[in-house]
């Protein structure tokens, strides 16, 4: 029987080849199916602007639609994903990351399904929220199961390639609009939405496993072993007993939010959950506003849509690249070093340079902001013990989310209050600062210290598959 690395407590003494086979082969599975689930999040999250303009100009689709009502519209899916992301968060601690996410699977698509075939705006408000809940139980969960199967000195990485998927099916709403709205209209969009049903629904339920720290951390220690075993993943849990003694007693910790908010971690919570919401509040005023503000500084609007691709593009390829520094320098000094390039770059935005340039600040901004949330969820996944690392993870998507809600009200407010364009840009890079010195009172994780690796006994041949 192997035994537990002091050193390292992410890894068993002496893996063999074959077990290093099976984790990379489970690893590569989890990662890449929480990513495809993402992918459709941002997706459902952001094709609906996509037909604001069609439900505007042409009131035989769901009834008369005004600015105002197509902003409301556009409120109550971000609601659905606080609701979803704080409901999750408890109820992943306790019954599984796996089960609830293979829910949110089914309840977005079923969401999305619903909404294409709606005829009112009552109608179609409502499966906005519903489907919104099923996208928040996912964003909040699939942090907390990816970090327990990265490999030590790879989870900010895996963290960040998977919430990547969120920026690239925002693209991906963006870019089938422009090739497919004329020909399969609003309801063949909001259809493309409900896919994952029949795709990646199957896949997630024969090749999706539990995590085997998890079990560990409700005492289900046989289930652990076996589940360690078949994915070649070791158990990292504070409250598992010592290696080599499967009858010590479980030392039971406060799950989900009753933890989160217990003497160890109120303050940490608190504080993350406000660099949050400052990260969500400049990614959707600038996801939002960037075209419009542009706009107004002159361009045309493929080139004000040119800005937002790049906004997203610098987003998704800083934060891979950033994610690499986290694992070797830890997430907080990069998180910090993010949100002053963003505030940086958003003051530089002021300046009369060339639009070359001007996009190249723009891509930095995309680092700043929606690349700065990216590292943010991986930042707080990897924070938490086991017992409370949904509900945390949750905790940063549904109180963040208040940022989001506020977000395109922030920037109409400003918009609004008739601010010059250097104006705007000064607000948002007070906003960057602010989550900067937010990330500095982040105190040092303490639960992680206490995690150690759990040996696993062989009890039966290995399976190749990574499933449950």
């Amino acid at each position: 029987m192997s035994t537990a690395t002091a050193s390292s407590p992410d890894a068993v003494t002496g893996p063999t080849p074959e077990q290093e086979a099976r984790r990379r082969r489970t690893v590569a599975w989890v990662v890449a199916l929480a990513t495809l689930g993402l992918i459709f999040d941002g997706y459902d999250l952001v094709v609906y602007g996509t037909v604001v303009p069609l439900f505007l100009a042409d009131a035989t689709q769901i009834g008369q639609v005004t600015p105002p009502v197509a902003g409301a519209l556009g409120s109550y899916a971000l609601f659905g994903v606080l609701v979803g992301a704080l409901l999750a968060g408890s109820v992943a601690d306790i019954v599984g990351r796996r089960k609830v996410m293979l829910t949110a699977y089914a309840w977005f698509s079923v969401g999305m399904g619903a909404t294409a075939v709606m005829s009112s705006i009552g109608g179609f408000g409502l499966m906005r929220f519903v489907t919104g809940i099923g996208v928040g139980a996912l964003v909040a969960t699939t942090g907390a199961l990816v970090a327990e199967y990265a490999p030590a000195g790879k989870k900010n990485l895996a963290n960040a390639i998977t919430y990547s998927g969120v920026p690239i099916g925002s693209l991906m709403a963006a870019l089938l609009a422009i090739l497919l709205l004329e020909q399969i209209g609003w309801r063949g969009m909001f259809w493309i939405g409900a896919l994952p049903l029949l795709t990646l629904l199957p896949l997630a339920f024969f090749l999706m496993p539990e995590s085997p720290s998890w079990l560990a951390s409700r005492g289900r220690l046989e289930e652990a072993r076996e589940v360690s075993e078949r994915t070649g993943v070791p158990i990292i849990s504070a409250s598992a007993p010592a290696a080599g003694d499967a009858t010590a007693p479980v030392r039971r910790e406060r799950a989900g939010f009753a933890g989160l908010f217990g003497r160890q971690y109120w303050f940490p919570t608190l504080v993350l959950g406000l660099m949050s919401a400052t990260g969500l509040i400049l990614v959707y005023v600038l996801n939002t506003w960037l075209p419009e503000l542009m706009g107004r500084a002159g361009y045309s609007t493929q080139g004000s849509l040119s800005f937002l691709l790049v906004l997203n593009g610098g987003a998704v390829v800083a934060a891979l690249v950033a994610s690499r520094l986290a694992d070797r320098f830890g997430p907080k000094p990069v998180v910090v070093a993010s949100f002053v390039c963003g505030a940086v770059s958003l003051s530089l935005l002021t300046l009369n340079a060339p639009l070359a340039l001007l996009l190249l600040f723009v891509a930095v901004v995309g680092a700043g902001t929606s690349g700065t949330q990216i590292l943010i969820y991986g930042f707080v996944a990897n924070y938490y013990r086991t017992n409370v690392r949904s509900a945390g993870v949750a905790w940063c998507a549904g109180f963040g989310r208040l940022g989001g809600v506020a977000g395109p009200m922030v920037g109409g407010l400003l918009v609004a209050a008739g601010l010059g364009l250097e104006a705007i840009f000064y607000v948002l890079t007070g906003l960057a600062t602010f989550g900067a010195l937010l990330t500095l009172l982040v105190p040092v994780a303490r639960g992680a210290a206490a995690a150690r690796t759990v040996p696993v006994e062989p009890t039966a041949p290995a399976q190749q598959s990574a499933g449950r």
